[in-house]
């Protein structure tokens, strides 16, 4: 891939990430009144997940920003681990793929 395409690639993804870090901001909770459990877990519910995909973007976020850090050293298209260029197709799929795709598969999850 391009540098040009990469970084267009990358701070869109980065636009996008910011956006959906900024609609999962927790919300105070709301007064509960007694004996709606259901009600009660259904917010629980919401705000686990809000939370959830809040730390997800913000994980995605890194990753992204590290690959422009990449882009900007030079280093962009490279495994982190063996060396190796990234094939374009992973590139083109995750513009911020670190590791080739055998190394990713040693990567802990």
């Amino acid at each position: 891939m391009d540098p040009a395409a990469a970084r267009v690639a990358l701070e869109a993804e980065r636009q996008r990430l910011l956006a959906e870090i900024d609609e999962t901001q927790p919300e105070a909770p709301e007064p509960m009144t007694y004996g709606s459990q259901a009600a009660a877990a259904t917010q629980v519910f919401d705000q686990n997940r809000a939370l959830a995909l809040r730390e997800r973007a913000q994980n995605e976020l890194a990753l992204v920003e590290a690959a422009l850090e990449r882009l900007d050293a030079g280093g962009y298209g490279t495994c982190l681990d063996c060396g190796r260029s990234i094939a374009e197709g992973r590139l083109e799929a995750l513009p911020w793929a670190a590791y080739c795709v055998d190394c990713q598969r040693k990567q802990p999850r």
